[in-house]
């Protein structure tokens, strides 16, 4: 790879989806992240090539090879940033402070807003799981049952403090997850609210639909 591939701008154009990558070093490594998610993004997983990744971060698919062996490993590294940072998010609000409205309110809007403010990362993140072989996606789905259960302690602490009214725990949690999550494939940052008014919005729905205060 030679110099000046490595000192050319991060492709793209919206800096909240290159801002998700941050941690990852080196800078050539990062770019053909951000690349790939768009790719995968626009044409999906199986219609995308190791070519067009590497074409979109100004690179040679040789390049590619340098700092991900294939397409499924950097789907995988995709998925897994994604995924860590959600547990982050949603682990953080169930062992913050406060009553278990407070924190299902906290857990609602900064999930939310990280899927509206990286709608397109997300995109990749929550719905390209299928494309990943079988040890990569085992990994994920314990990711997955772990932010279940972040949110789940958070709605049975409200129901054993009688704040809650929720009979079936297991089925809401799966709700307030696909709804939080769902707005990474509608969400336009050209429409009329911003992540933190559609997170604000989300967590009133969620708290009506676990009947807090009731």
């Amino acid at each position: 790879m030679g110099t000046a591939e490595a000192t050319e701008e991060t492709p793209g154009g919206d800096p909240n989806e290159a801002s998700a990558w941050g941690e990852v070093a080196p800078e050539a490594a990062r770019r053909l992240l951000v690349a790939a998610v768009e790719a995968f993004a626009e044409r999906g997983y199986h219609a995308t090539t190791t070519r067009d990744i590497a074409g979109r971060a100004g690179m040679s698919p040789a390049a590619l090879y340098i700092h991900y062996k294939t397409k499924e490993e950097l789907l995988h590294r995709i998925s897994r940033i994604g995924h860590d940072k959600a547990l982050r998010i949603l682990e953080s609000a169930a062992d913050g402070a406060g009553t278990a409205a407070d924190r299902l309110t906290d857990a609602v809007v900064t999930f939310v807003r990280w899927h509206a403010a990286h709608h397109t990362t997300a995109r990749v993140v929550q719905y390209e799981l299928d494309a990943l072989g079988d040890e990569h996606r085992a990994e994920i789905v314990e990711l997955r049952r772990r932010s279940d259960a972040a949110i789940r302690r958070i709605i049975n602490d409200g129901v054993e403090a009688h704040e809650f009214d929720v009979p079936d725990i297991p089925g809401t949690t799966l709700a307030v997850l696909s709804l939080c999550i769902d707005v990474a494939r509608w969400f336009n940052v050209e429409g009329r609210r911003t992540p933190d008014e559609v997170g604000a919005l989300y967590a009133d729905l969620v708290l009506r639909m676990v009947a807090a205060g009731a």
